[in-house]
């Protein structure tokens, strides 16, 4: 007989055993159904945890890591902080005036790092006409370059010039859902509205933009959609009252710098002008979303493996619920195993039998588990408003780990199996 002959005879043979073994292994998990099922919750339920909370994990990070570069991870911002009480904000205005311009254009001198950079000067007004539904639209004062900086995109119209800035031309450009708050479907381009007691001329609509919602620390929740833009200057000398000295001159810098690796240095420089200019006043924040990114990504891993290590104490259960039942299967099969020992079946013939239903089991389950998780990622998104990612790793993790769960809980069964004396098995009652 020829080597080939040989190779291919070993390989029936191979594939006989292991046919004949699923067949079996079928056939005893549709003879007890609920007891089959009731060991695969384990895996079921493990797997479903898996892939549900990496798909909710993935699901948020995309989101928060989308927001932060939205900021500009070459951008660096300074915000001022609001005063919690009244007898808190003349405390700190006794030692600073807060934000000023005067703070804004020794950054810039400061900052030789910064390719462009603006003010702002941001306020709720007291009414805007057309009466907007819903929350009042917060307006910003920036200088035209904040449209670059911000990566901020116009989709109707254009955005305000340095020449109608310099003149505080009263003009405006709405946000995407102040522009449906104030004019719902209709066109807003060339129409006025009135803040305060300015009517601005509307030259432009911007694209919708991703809000933190308070989900990152250090970023203030604000709807950034909900935004008027208007000149720096026409904010400040025609729509705000800049009367009290207990006000901020202006309450945010924009700077954006030449690349990212740059940020911390220069996020220095600027904590110590303020620190110097506020006399230590802690009146002022510096967010650098360079920073917030590589911190996110941290936080992010660690919630994955958090997340993980907790879900996979349900397949470790499942495990164990899977070698009880297959220990119980060799007490009910004890006649069977003598049987097939007598009439010439190996140790290993055994081993393969018993590993085969455990693998068989935790198969089994971890498809269920694989639909269930996708099911239940769905239904919390759907129920929570949450984006989930479901990814192939996250599927291939969870299902590798469940069927490697059932051939290790189920290594011990069969080899308990195949040790037994064929002949006490035999006469096993």
């Amino acid at each position: 007989m020829s080597i080939e002959s040989l190779r291919i005879s070993f390989k029936d043979r191979f594939q006989a055993n292991y046919i004949q073994d699923l067949e079996m292994g079928l056939q005893n998990l549709l003879l007890h159904k609920l007891r089959s099922l009731l060991t695969m919750l384990g895996m079921i339920f493990g797997v479903a945890a898996v892939i549900a909370m990496l798909s909710i994990g993935a699901g948020a990070r995309q989101q928060a890591m989308a927001f932060i570069e939205q900021l500009g991870v070459r951008n660096l911002i300074v915000e001022a902080k609001e005063s919690v009480s009244w007898d808190d904000l003349q405390k700190v205005r006794k030692t600073s005036k807060g934000l000023t311009l005067q703070d804004y254009r020794v950054i810039s001198a400061s900052a030789i790092n910064a390719v462009e950079s603006t003010p702002r000067k941001r306020f709720t007004p007291s009414k805007i006409l057309p009466k907007p539904s819903g929350d009042l639209p917060v307006v910003y004062g920036v200088n035209p370059n904040y449209q670059k900086i911000a990566n901020l995109r116009v989709v109707s119209g254009r955005f305000f010039n340095d020449d109608e800035a310099q003149r505080a031309v009263p003009i405006a450009v709405l946000g995407e859902s102040a522009k449906t708050a104030i004019f719902g479907q209709d066109e807003s381009v060339g129409r006025y509205i009135k803040v305060n007691d300015q009517w601005l001329h509307v030259i432009g609509v911007a694209g919708p933009q991703l809000s933190a919602g308070g989900a990152i620390e250090g970023v203030p929740s604000q709807d950034l959609n909900n935004l008027i833009y208007v000149p720096l200057n026409t904010a400040m000398f025609r729509l705000e009252d800049n009367r009290s000295e207990m006000k901020d001159e202006i309450d945010g810098i924009y700077l954006q710098l030449k690349n990212a690796t740059e940020s911390p240095n220069t996020a220095e420089i600027v904590r110590g002008v303020l620190n110097l200019s506020h006399h230590g006043a802690p009146d002022f924040s510096i967010m650098v979303p360079a920073e917030l990114l590589a911190q996110q990504k941290k936080t992010q891993q660690v919630f994955n493996l958090v997340m993980v290590a907790i879900a996979s104490i349900s397949l470790l259960v499942g495990g164990i619920g899977i070698m009880n039942i297959m220990l119980a299967n060799i007490l009910e099969r004890m006649r069977e195993i003598g049987v097939r020992r007598a009439l010439g079946a190996r140790r290993k013939d055994i081993v393969r039998q018993f590993l085969v239903e455990a693998v068989l089991i935790s198969f089994l389950g971890g498809m269920l588990g694989i639909v269930m998780g996708l099911s239940m990622s769905k239904v919390i998104a759907l129920l929570a408003g949450w984006s989930t990612i479901t990814s192939i790793t996250s599927i291939l993790l969870a299902f590798v780990f469940s069927v490697s769960v059932g051939l290790i809980f189920g290594l011990y069964p069969a080899m308990k199996a195949a040790k037994l004396d064929p002949v006490e098995a035999i006469r096993y009652e």
